[in-house]
């Protein structure tokens, strides 16, 4: 099992542009995945630095600001960067069922769906014309028409307005994203039937996270496995497959990698995809460690050491003033190559941002 569980791990680093960072810029690496997780804006923008080797944070924050890659609620009702021009097509595939999931939510928030439209009307006028406005602009001016947004209410209206296409995120202004329309902001956007969608977001799913399991596709996409599995089999042509332990992997043909070599130390960002990629993350992290990277079980997922494959502790980091500092926890005693490995990982953290590493520091995990 252990030798099953390396061989997955490390096709996995090669097929998430882990491994083997590629050439492609911040908009090709969100296209070549289809989706990538980005609950936490500060380690989104690092998952694609991480397969992006030339680029900084400024460079992703450009491809953001230039429309090259899009940021929203789309896949199983969370925050997602995807290409622009697939807006659309996810939403129309994955929304309904989300919004059908939601529907007691709402209700318990007193969002019922005439208040919903209102609020949709009020957006859309603030925004039209290419007007870009902040999160704490756009509650204020529901407040100013008498729509209270306590509590989670502000929340679930603006996420509610962009599963019905109306909005979407914008460049930020200063240290706030701003909210634009989609229909301004996307200026070409593909159309797919769902037959077409569900076929497409399985090739793209099982070439840049294979090996993995349709249950995997299923619990990423926020698909039925009914689904899930008529996407794959339209697909499965194109892939190649394997049974291991008991159960069938897909994964791109050899062609599609350059070639395998040894794995080494990655510091990974919270929510990466080669976490949150799979529903089974046995492969990657031993099931009694999960409590570690998602403390108090709260669904914020810390970012991660991955050192031969397997998730080795967590790191955080702080901004400072003459630079940026960050602190390692381990699970256990490691060794100097993985050390070095950290250290190096560290230096091209700090070298995305543009600032010094000025601190590297180990602590102990909490008894």
């Amino acid at each position: 099992m252990i030798v099953m569980s390396k061989r997955i791990a490390d096709q996995r680093l090669i097929h998430q542009r882990i491994q083997q960072p590629s050439p492609l810029q911040p908009g090709e690496v969100v296209r070549a995945f289809g989706a990538m997780q980005a609950q936490d804006y500060m380690q989104a923008v690092w998952a694609v630095g991480l397969r992006t080797p030339s680029a900084g944070l400024i460079e992703v924050e450009r491809a953001i600001a230039d429309r090259k890659l899009l940021l929203t609620w789309t896949l199983r009702g969370t925050l997602h960067f995807v290409p622009p021009e697939n807006t659309k097509w996810m939403l129309q595939l994955c929304a309904p069922r989300i919004l059908r999931q939601a529907a007691a939510r709402l209700t318990q928030l007193e969002l019922d769906d005439k208040l919903l439209e209102r609020c949709r009307k009020i957006i859309y006028t603030a925004l039209k014309g290419g007007n870009q406005l902040t999160r704490p602009d756009l509650l204020k001016l529901l407040e100013d028409q008498g729509i209270s947004t306590s509590g989670q209410r502000g929340y679930h209206i603006l996420w509610h307005s962009a599963y019905n296409g109306l909005i979407c995120f914008g460049p930020r202004s200063g240290k706030q994203q701003t909210f634009v329309l989609l229909d301004e902001w996307v200026e070409h956007s593909r159309e797919l039937s769902f037959e077409e969608s569900l076929n497409e977001l399985a090739a793209l799913y099982f070439t840049a996270h294979g090996p993995a399991t349709v249950q995997d596709f299923a619990w990423w996409a926020g698909l039925t496995l009914t689904d899930a599995r008529a996407g794959l089999e339209a697909v499965r042509c194109r892939l190649q497959s394997e049974v291991i332990d008991g159960s069938e992997y897909f994964m791109p043909e050899p062609a599609a990698i350059s070639g395998p070599e040894p794995a080494g130390v990655h510091l990974l960002a919270g929510f990466d995809e080669y976490i949150l990629g799979y529903k089974d993350r046995s492969a990657v992290l031993e099931p009694e460690r999960f409590p570690l990277i998602v403390p108090g079980n709260n669904g914020i997922f810390l970012a991660t050491v991955v050192a031969d494959g397997r998730v080795a502790g967590t790191w955080k980091r702080t901004i400072k003033r003459k630079g940026v500092e960050l602190f390692i926890t381990p699970f256990a005693p490691l060794e100097q190559k993985v050390i070095e490995g950290v250290q190096r990982g560290a230096e091209r953290y700090a070298l995305f941002l543009g600032l010094p590493l000025t601190k590297l520091e180990y602590l102990k995990l909490p008894d």
